[in-house]
């Protein structure tokens, strides 16, 4: 488990959505420091929010706890991008 490459791929998807580290942090009831020190690698979400981190960020848990993304959940959204 690589926390830096886990606190890219929250900054990444949390960017995708439009969501602003304060917005992302009221969503799962903790403040934009907490945020920000996980997208910076230096801690980790709590074990009790990562089930609704998960679904906010339109991930699995496996696939934050690997840091990345399933390559054709990624190659369908590109698609979807490319189609629109």
């Amino acid at each position: 488990m690589n926390q830096e490459k886990i606190g890219k791929l929250i900054a990444k998807l949390r960017k995708e959505k439009g969501l602003t580290q304060q917005q992302l942090g009221d969503m799962v009831d903790v403040g934009y420091r907490a945020v920000s020190k996980w997208e910076t690698g230096l801690t980790m979400p709590d074990i009790s929010i990562i089930n609704e981190l998960c679904e906010i960020l339109g991930i699995t848990s496996d696939e934050l706890l690997k840091g990345e993304q399933n390559k054709k959940q990624e190659s369908t959204k590109s698609s979807k991008k490319i189609n629109k």
